[in-house]
């Protein structure tokens, strides 16, 4: 199924997890940084930028872990495979023009952008970043879909 977005993010919300995604929106490189190197790939307007919430939590910092990669071109951090530090990532990214859900793989341990870490109970989907919008295969039934206008302001001092 195809759902269109319109500067919109997708809320995909099971019963303890949630994904958000949206599109790139323009066309850049994204860097992404593990302990022995560097690599970019090219992100093109219709490709997805997703950040995952595998125990849930609050949808802002989903919002900006995507804006700091869609808005300001961040690079994301990869940790080695054992690192301690990567089961206290609560909430990950992705980005690419094909995201597939896994709940099989350690947290931000991957650098292959087609691939982010979530709950089992949304493990298995594959989104694709169309000029219509995000088609998803593989959505469980038990799962809500909503397309959401999100935005971060800041006060001004």
């Amino acid at each position: 199924m195809i759902y269109p977005l319109e500067g919109e993010f997708l809320l995909i919300r099971g019963t303890r997890s949630f994904l958000l995604v949206t599109q790139a929106d323009a066309c850049f490189a994204l860097c992404i940084e593990t302990m022995e190197q560097e690599y970019c790939q090219t992100l093109e307007p219709h490709d997805l930028v997703a950040a995952s919430a595998p125990e849930g939590g609050p949808l802002e910092p989903a919002v900006m872990l995507i804006e700091f990669v869609r808005k300001y071109r961040m690079p994301v951090t990869v940790l080695p495979r054992n690192h301690p530090g990567s089961k206290r990532f609560s909430y990950l990214v992705s980005a690419g023009p094909e995201i597939h859900t896994s709940c099989n793989i350690r947290r931000g341990t991957h650098p292959e952008q087609h691939l982010i870490c979530s709950h089992d109970e949304l493990s298995g989907m594959v989104l694709k970043g169309t000029a219509r919008g995000v088609e998803i295969h593989h959505l469980p039934q038990e799962v809500t879909v909503l397309r959401l206008r999100y935005s971060l302001t800041v006060d001004s001092p």
